[in-house]
């Protein structure tokens, strides 16, 4: 037996039926940042810093960029954490 249900709702409406906190705001002041700094030009060492804190040590290596991060998504999608 196969059961399949069809939710239309918004992604807000989402977000409040599954207690999800709303980051809009803290969408919004990290792009403002963001924003800020390009147009004032960032550094070398601003990208390097930039780089490191979105990638993990272990992903750094060339070429497993893109298959470490679908591989990432594909694993969460999934529900198994290793």
């Amino acid at each position: 037996m196969k059961i399949t249900i069809d939710i239309d709702c918004s992604p807000k409406e989402a977000r409040d039926f599954l207690g999800l906190p709303d980051i809009k705001p803290l969408q919004e002041a990290f792009m403002a940042n963001i924003q800020d700094k390009l147009s004032a030009g960032l550094s070398k060492e601003d990208m390097d810093k930039m780089f490191d804190l979105w990638m993990s040590p272990g992903l750094k290596q060339a070429g497993q960029n893109m298959e470490a991060f679908q591989n990432i998504f594909w694993n969460m999608s999934k529900g198994n954490d290793k």
